[in-house]
């Protein structure tokens, strides 16, 4: 059950909040500006690349390797491909890496944890420095996988825990995923593989914070955009739909976080393809509902029946050749009520940050106004 009116009380909301998931995601912008400073500190401002490497290959534990990644993409000048590798195994302790059987020389290893201890990980680096391919990691200083990339002259990049926390909790460090991506985007933008210079890195943090102040708990509902999305999507299926690269990744994201953090399910989908690909999930959901203007229907026996909601991400408001006006007349012809998120403008980066942060505000109002949380 869903607790709005937890929502118009930050005293309650913050008493419900005990594993502090708000707290961690007004906080990103904390720990993006302790990720570049860790980052310099390891010297990548010093770095002096000789040329762009072939392919990325990113591996790490847990969901936010795979955002990553996906961000990642989202985000490159299109020089480099990102190929983000699976394991095998049971757990992510357990889990077993392999190399791709062209990987080589030219290629980079990027290894992403924020505990540091997982031996697949740091038999990996094993292989990539048999095959010559250089290796990064973002991970705890002094960790196994940290000290195993420095023994093959690898880059270590620290992992910005938590303030007062040395050690990561992944399932309530809601703030994890910016400690993870901004060391890369510091290392790829030295590489010439991002278009983002070291000023709009900096600038990222001030995009977070401004999100936060929007989107805080003291903010009432009616002006505050996370809490409405999350009192909207309340007993729905959330169908996101995407327009652009960076809002398919913030949608794919938010689909992520929406099941870690508040255990429910969503399906992303990018424009045109959306309309098609979820237009008979639509049409037979509307076929099944009870007619309303049946006065004679059996009201005690009529079960909810699954609601859905469209979540429509754009990375600006409508553009010519836009995909927006389909979707909404397709949600009107249905029924299904419509949300929308669209970032004001600004580069990829900023786009990013806009709608990744805001949806991370309204997985965790979601999660802490839930009385069965995961």
């Amino acid at each position: 059950m869903f607790d709005e009116s937890l929502l118009e009380d930050p005293e309650r909301l913050a008493r419900a909040d005990s594993r502090g998931l708000l707290r961690g995601v007004a906080a990103s912008g904390a720990r993006v500006r302790t990720a570049l400073r860790l980052a310099e500190e390891a010297g990548v401002t010093g770095l002096q690349p000789d040329g762009r490497p072939r392919t990325l290959l990113v591996a790490g534990s847990g969901p936010d390797a795979t955002a990553v990644a996906d961000v990642l993409t989202a985000l490159d000048s299109g020089s480099c491909p990102v190929e983000l590798l699976t394991p095998t195994g049971p757990t992510a302790q357990q889990a077993r890496w392999t190399l791709p059987g062209w990987v080589g020389s030219l290629d980079l290893l990027l290894l992403i944890s924020p505990h540091g201890t997982e031996q697949g990980l740091t038999d990996l680096v094993e292989q990539a420095y048999r095959r010559g391919c250089t290796a990064a990691a973002v991970t705890p200083a002094k960790a196994p996988l940290a000290e195993a990339v420095a023994q093959v002259r690898g880059l270590a990049l620290p992992f910005a825990a938590p303030e007062g926390n040395g050690t990561a909790d992944t399932a309530a460090d809601t703030g994890a995923f910016w400690a993870l991506l901004t060391p890369l985007l510091a290392l790829t933008g030295r590489l010439g593989l991002l278009t983002a210079p070291s000023s709009e890195l900096h600038a990222l943090a001030d995009t977070l914070d401004e999100v936060a102040t929007r989107c805080g708990p003291a903010v009432a509902t009616y002006t505050n955009p996370a809490k409405t999305l999350a009192a909207e999507l309340d007993d729905a299926l959330p169908l996101l739909w995407s327009q652009g690269r960076v809002a398919a990744a913030a949608a794919r994201r938010f689909a992520t976080v929406l099941a870690a953090r508040a255990g429910r399910p969503a399906l992303s989908a990018e424009l045109p393809a959306a309309l098609a690909a979820h237009g008979p999930l639509q049409a037979g959901v509307h076929a099944h509902t009870a007619d309303p203007d049946d006065f004679f229907r059996d009201r005690v026996e009529e079960s909810d029946g699954l609601r859905m909601r469209i979540v429509l991400f754009q990375e600006a408001p409508d553009q010519p050749g836009s995909a927006a006006p389909a979707a909404r007349e397709q949600a009107y012809a249905h029924d299904t009520p419509l949300s929308e998120i669209a970032a004001p403008g600004g580069s990829d980066l900023h786009i990013a940050a806009e709608l990744l942060a805001l949806t991370d505000f309204a997985a965790v109002y979601l999660a802490v106004a839930s009385t069965e949380r995961p």
